[in-house]
């Protein structure tokens, strides 16, 4: 179930976003704003309405198809989230101003999969911090980067990427490695634009790594007493207790728990990128809004 749990999540193929406009909208005003907030809880009310119908009407004869989550979204289900992942998307924009956002998390959080959409719908431009690196070393692999010239070297490297990324683009969703986190000058790039922490928790993490293998992961060392999950969640929370502070400063947060229990959801598994993606729109307004009062579009 993890294998499909993982390939679930990472796999975005069904997500089409190509009929996003992604138009600003330069006059929309607060009060608007807030009667498109209301509007919108309509519809996430509507789904999930539909979607605790379901899962009543199946839960006696099908327990074993409910822990999958494949009956939580029907096609019209999966329309009705991504006009609404459109709807606050546009909605943000304006309020935006053209800062770029920073995705921060620990490994197999999702970062890249999530920004990928994020972009989509902002019609912004999504850049992966490590694949950067990779291509500022000649193509070299984040592991071997790793095993041939040290974490130091990689560090360097990350912060490299992430001050050419502050200074020279605007529009940008950032996928950032998972210890992007550790040095603090990292962050004075990072708070030229909004950062946003995806908090998964470290099981859901584990069973993820697990599914797909460590290879990629250079922090991660296969213990061949231990099975991969035991030995991926040991290491996740060593790794944790020495940067899991670090997220804090972070503009926003969004809590994969927190969702799921909105939705009401039986598993953090259950979430979709898209749904997670939406998440992230709300929180991003939630702090644009906090700032400095309520937060307008350039000219209102």
């Amino acid at each position: 179930m993890e294998v499909a749990t993982i390939q679930r999540f990472q796999c975005s193929s069904w997500i089409d976003l190509r009929t996003f406009e992604g138009k600003p909208r330069g006059s929309l005003r607060y009060s608007l704003r807030f009667k498109e907030d209301k509007r919108l809880r309509v519809v996430s009310l509507a789904l999930d309405n539909r979607r605790d119908h379901r899962l009543r009407s199946v839960s006696d004869n099908n327990s074993s198809v409910l822990e999958t989550g494949s009956l939580l979204h029907s096609p019209s289900d999966e329309e009705q989230i991504l006009k609404l992942l459109q709807r606050k998307a546009e909605e943000v924009k304006p309020y935006l101003n053209g800062q770029s956002i920073y995705l921060v998390g620990m490994m197999g959080s999702g970062k890249t999969t999530v920004g990928k959409i994020m972009a989509r719908a902002l019609g912004y431009t999504l850049f992966d911090s490590d694949t950067l690196i990779e291509q500022a070393m000649n193509g070299t692999s984040v592991a071997e980067i790793f095993e041939h010239f040290g974490e130091s070297v990689f560090r360097e490297k990350e912060t490299e990427a992430l001050k050419k990324i502050s200074l020279t683009y605007h529009q940008v969703v950032v996928s950032t490695g998972g210890g992007a986190v550790i040095r603090p000058i990292n962050w004075k790039y990072m708070h030229k634009g909004i950062s946003i922490w995806l908090d998964v928790p470290l099981e859901v993490l584990a069973h993820r790594i697990a599914a797909v293998g460590t290879d990629s992961r250079p922090l991660l060392h296969d213990d061949e007493s231990e099975d991969i999950y035991t030995a991926a969640l040991n290491r996740l929370s060593k790794i944790w207790d020495g940067r899991g502070e670090a997220y804090n400063n972070a503009n926003a947060r969004v809590s994969l728990e927190n969702i799921a229990l909105k939705l009401g959801y039986k598993s953090v598994s259950d979430l979709t990128p898209t749904e997670v993606a939406i998440e992230a729109f709300e929180q991003v307004q939630s702090y644009l809004d906090n700032k400095d009062g309520i937060a307008r579009p350039d000219g209102l």
